[in-house]
């Protein structure tokens, strides 16, 4: 068995000598388990419980030393499968109703508990995969969500006197506004008017490829000539093709400027 997979599995038992014998037919039986025998107390395994991981099986003694272990079961809320251990039938019925896979009857016979054990690891391969399942369906769900990239706009239908044609997102330079209206300048030098406004715009537009300078301007990376300090912090944009207006940028927006272009 993996060792990053190694079953590990918890003996509470009040009396030594039968929780030596346990542990000795266990390890027999599945020599690969990592086994820890705690004392036969509800209080001692209360405390190792909220110290440590649950185990994935517990072999459990009904009669402890201090109580009846359902006390401990209450208390712990354990995330193990449990096999209760006991010399009185009498407990047999209400063993099932607390979790439990399995109860073995004092003396327990080797046969008995590879039964058990067998039993065990039936429930715990279908848990793993079914965990495994889970996973992988959260995995798939996850790279189908990344590849599911946003759809920017790829282009413009421009309404030209007479006639219709289209401008693809690529070619263009940079959009402004003016008197509340929008143009976009191709890298040709020739402006088209759209039909949409700047904050529009800037929710359809690739964000890697186009940038809010402010509040008339969007531009594009490959538009971006130099940039020159200005007063109070500012800087001014040179464009290809030429604005017929400065594009200026606040001084808290130059960073953002600056990360965008180095992107």
């Amino acid at each position: 068995m993996n060792e990053s997979k190694k079953i590990k599995a918890v003996i509470i038992e009040d009396e030594i000598p039968a929780s030596r014998l346990l542990n000795k037919m266990i390890g027999e039986i599945r020599p690969e388990w990592d086994i820890t025998v705690l004392p036969g107390t509800i209080e001692d395994s209360v405390r190792w419980f909220a110290e440590n991981e649950h185990p994935d099986i517990i072999f459990l003694d009904i009669q402890l030393t201090d109580g009846i272990s359902f006390l401990f079961i209450e208390q712990v809320q354990p995330q193990s499968e449990i096999v209760f251990t006991t010399a009185y039938d009498e407990y047999a019925v209400r063993a099932f109703t607390v979790n439990s896979i399995d109860y073995l009857l004092k003396p327990i016979h080797a046969e008995r508990l590879a039964e058990t054990i067998e039993k065990f690891e039936k429930m715990h391969a279908q848990k793993l995969q079914a965990e495994i399942g889970r996973n992988f369906n959260f995995a798939e769900l996850m790279q189908a969500m990344e590849k599911k990239e946003k759809q920017y706009r790829r282009r413009f239908l421009i309404s030209g006197g007479k006639r219709l044609y289209t401008v693809q997102v690529e070619d263009i330079a940079y959009f402004y506004s003016s008197s509340k209206i929008t143009f976009a300048v191709t890298n040709d030098g020739k402006t088209h008017m759209i039909d949409f406004t700047l904050n529009k715009l800037e929710e359809q537009l690739d964000e890697r490829k186009f940038f809010r300078a402010n509040r008339q301007f969007i531009i594009s990376a490959e538009s971006v000539k130099n940039i020159q300090n200005y007063f109070n912090g500012k800087a001014l944009l040179e464009v290809q093709p030429k604005s017929e207006s400065p594009i200026q940028i606040i001084r808290e927006k130059i960073p953002l400027l600056k990360l965008w272009l180095n992107s």
